[in-house]
């Protein structure tokens, strides 16, 4: 398991659908090594963070291993690492074994599984499809966030080891699966 990159933006303001829209979501890697505080990457802001970002949802990180089906599904072969609005690209990792719960330690950081990644309408803006946040979804494709247990540092190429286990709780996976079971008109 490890990083393969490490992406951070701050806010910026773009048009979606006639109006505008302050968003975090385009991250762009960067090279070298990027502190990770409690609350997030050094560099890296999110636009609202009344629902984005805090303790529980400090870092987001998504599997490369999404990307080729992305990159299939939609059509796109330039979807860069970051697409997906996620601070760490990892390898190694799948939402189907990773436990709420588990701890990893990512670089010289010590973070801890918290929860699937629920999108907003933000995800469509990106990718500017308003079919992307249902995709999404369906996929079970989420990532995960993580919060902070031990700040560090990171940079693409750290190994990403588990130092501990959310044994007993749900995987990743199992989260998403009822929260789409718990949605209107399913």
């Amino acid at each position: 398991m490890r990083v393969v990159s490490v992406n951070v933006s701050l806010p910026k303001t773009v048009e979606w659908r006639g109006r505008k829209v302050t968003t975090a979501i385009f991250k762009e890697p960067v090279e070298g090594r990027i502190r990770i505080r409690r609350t997030g990457l050094v560099g890296d802001r999110q636009a609202d963070p009344s629902v984005h970002g805090g303790p529980t949802k400090a870092v987001y990180a998504y599997p490369s291993e999404h990307y080729p089906l992305w990159r299939r599904e939609l059509g796109r072969a330039d979807l860069p690492w970051g697409s997906f609005g996620e601070n760490l690209t990892t390898e190694g990792l799948d939402e189907r074994t990773l436990r709420v719960g588990d701890r990893l330690r990512v670089g010289s950081a010590l973070l801890e599984v918290t929860q699937p990644r629920m999108p907003c309408y933000k995800l469509g803006v990106r990718f500017g499809r308003l079919d992307m946040v249902r995709r999404f979804l369906a996929s079970g494709r989420s990532g995960f966030y993580l919060a902070v247990h031990e700040e560090g540092d990171v940079a693409a190429g750290d190994p990403i080891e588990l130092r501990g286990t959310g044994h007993g709780l749900p995987t990743v996976s199992q989260v998403v699966d009822e929260v789409r079971r718990e949605e209107p008109g399913r």
